[in-house]
């Protein structure tokens, strides 16, 4: 495929998502699950529709529906593709009940699980990763599957926790969409199937940011924030595990969502039930630097590293997650410093 052939795909994959976050958005209304204010993490004006991650799985996996001759070039086949999309149906359906019935944590997590379940019956896997030395370090198929357990529920739960300010997640997934389609277009590490689903994925993302841009007009729902955090993870995983891709495109909210677990753990909470407004994007906008900002400052970082990883070999992109620590760590010192002083 030429790079001017993946157009049509993008095209058809954000007219889609408009249309459907459209009809999500009268879905919700007709079904009453809607995300009302609280004045204390909710501080939007009216009741917001939630559902729009029915939107984006909609658009994305109709799209590769259309288009399902080029993903079956490469080394997939359609039961890796058929598992993957069994995997985000029983997301969506997780999401439908927890958006209508607020489930507890302990029932929230089941849906991811089963959609991990389905990659791994899939055979899709983190099978070998990069070594900085040179080479790679080859994993065994128990250890692949505890790896990749391990990595969608970061991936999930990262986007999940991130979703607290219109267009945050939306974007910074279409960005990683972005990303893993131009990585994947380079002669040298050329996959046009893979590039195939992340630029479909990053319109999708994009389509559906027109209305989740501040002041946004439908959110993503439960599903949704797990959706995004998944595809994702899923891509890294199938486009030959790159995962220090998704490692710099997400890396302050993973750093965010690793603070969060220590943190809520030292201070005795269930670090996946307590909710609190101390994640950093809470905590920059408590600087008033408004939403669109400091929405635009995680898309920065996202778009900075992530594109940096088109051009660093296996050591550069570790020094370059290092980096992103050494920033996180610096910015948890200076709100504890700002904290304490005030």
């Amino acid at each position: 495929m030429s790079i001017l052939s993946y157009f049509i795909p993008a095209i058809c994959s954000g007219a889609l998502a408009i249309v459907f976050t459209l009809l999500a958005m009268r879905l919700a209304a007709r079904f009453n699950i809607l995300d009302r204010p609280d004045a204390q993490r909710k501080f939007h004006d009216k009741p917001i529709p939630l559902l729009g991650g029915l939107a984006i799985f909609a658009a994305f996996f109709l799209t590769l529906f259309f288009f399902r001759a080029e993903l079956i070039v490469g080394v997939l086949t359609c039961r890796h593709w058929l598992w993957f999309f069994a995997g985000a149906c029983f997301l969506m359906v997780g999401g439908f009940f927890d958006d209508k019935y607020d489930l507890k944590p302990s029932r929230q997590i089941i849906w991811p699980i089963l959609a991990i379940a389905c990659v791994i019956a899939g055979q899709i896997g983190i099978g070998k990763i990069t070594n900085p030395l040179g080479g790679f370090l080859y994993i065994g198929a128990g250890a692949s599957a505890i790896f990749t357990v391990i990595w969608l529920l970061a991936m999930m739960y990262t986007t999940k926790l991130l979703d607290g300010l219109d267009g945050l997640v939306a974007g910074i997934s279409g960005i990683g969409g972005l990303v893993i389609f131009l990585f994947t277009i380079f002669p040298k590490y050329f996959q046009p199937d893979i590039a195939l689903a992340a630029i479909i994925f990053a319109a999708a993302c994009f389509g559906f940011l027109i209305f989740n841009w501040h002041p946004a007009r439908i959110f993503l729902g439960e599903g949704g924030s797990l959706l995004l955090g998944y595809i994702l993870g899923v891509l890294a995983i199938i486009s030959g595990g790159k995962i220090a891709i998704a490692l710099l495109v997400l890396g302050l909210p993973l750093l965010d969502f690793a603070w969060t677990i220590l943190r809520r753990t030292i201070a005795g909470k269930n670090p996946f039930r307590a909710a609190d407004r101390a994640h950093l994007h809470y905590r920059l906008l408590g600087l008033g630097i408004g939403q669109r900002k400091t929405v635009l400052i995680f898309y920065g970082f996202s778009l900075l590293f992530g594109l940096s990883a088109l051009f660093l070999q296996s050591r550069g992109k570790l020094l370059a997650i290092g980096l992103l620590f050494l920033i996180m760590v610096g910015l948890i010192v200076a709100f504890a410093f700002l904290e304490k002083k005030s």
